[in-house]
């Protein structure tokens, strides 16, 4: 697996998702990529401290070598990542980033 292409494909991701410029100090768009795991969050000030700066989780995928597939995580108000239903494994990061895009059930973006 490419590790650069994968990157790439995250940050791509990224500047279509995020905000426009001028409201990204209230709200932003991040993501981690290590040991095959990606996280993608929210980035925005804590509404009774906004000096101190949260990361949202919104999806996370984990590539299972083995089988070649990403899992597909998403996480409820319990803060514990559940597998996204109905798509929750896919074969490619880019088609992870599609659905997370698309969220077609609302788990992802609200």
């Amino acid at each position: 697996m490419n590790y650069n292409l994968q990157e790439k494909t995250i940050q791509k991701f990224l500047e279509q998702k995020r905000p426009p410029e001028e409201i990204r100090s209230q709200v932003d768009l991040g993501a981690t990529y290590k040991d095959q795991v990606v996280e993608i969050f929210e980035i925005r000030p804590r509404w009774d401290n906004p000096k101190e700066i949260l990361h949202i989780p919104v999806a996370k995928s984990k590539y299972i070598k083995s089988k070649k597939i990403w899992k597909v995580y998403w996480m409820p108000g319990n803060g514990k990542w559940l597998l996204y239903e109905p798509k929750s494994e896919v074969t490619h990061l880019s088609e992870f980033l599609d659905t997370v895009g698309e969220d077609e059930l609302g788990c992802f973006w609200g």
